[in-house]
């Protein structure tokens, strides 16, 4: 026995649509809380995947693929063995495990792992190369003061 898709009544009287419920003027606007790292916008460009042009708006960035771009005012960004990015990156905290060529500017730390490659410019505030990573070009210590939410940002994450 079967039965029809949509019955006959249901049809003749769709469900009324709910109305949206106002918000009263006088509600502050909302707190923004530090956000867990899990909780960050991530962009991830896996294996095979090429990416061009400008990146905004992305609080992590996780390559695994091929990024020729510019990524500005970014929390982190993580390239794994095998990545590459090509361009320029600006972010608090890098961790290179595969090749960056240009500049990469770490307000933070920056870490290269012992399958990484920095080939460019490498500005930095605190820098950690293990043991068979390579930095070929200009490195750049930062000593200028953070800025102070960049300073609270940061101490929020070591927590």
């Amino acid at each position: 026995m079967s039965r029809p898709p949509f019955s006959q009544a249901a049809a003749a009287n769709p469900a009324p649509a709910p109305t949206p419920t106002p918000r009263p003027a006088a509600m502050p606007p909302a707190r923004t809380l530090p956000r867990d790292p899990a909780e960050r916008r991530t962009l991830v460009v896996e294996r095979g995947i090429s990416v061009q042009g400008t990146i905004s708006d992305a609080e992590r960035l996780e390559v695994l693929g091929l990024v020729e771009a510019t990524l500005l005012q970014a929390t982190e960004v993580s390239i794994a063995p095998g990545g590459v990015f090509k361009g320029a990156v600006e972010v608090e905290d890098a961790e290179i495990a595969g090749t960056i060529d240009g500049t990469v500017t770490a307000r933070g730390s920056l870490i290269v792992r012992a399958t990484g490659r920095v080939l460019g410019t490498a500005r930095c505030r605190r820098l950690q190369v293990e043991d068979g990573g390579q930095i070929t070009g200009t490195i750049e210590m930062i000593n200028e003061p953070m800025k102070p939410e960049a300073a609270r940002s940061a101490g929020e994450a070591s927590l």
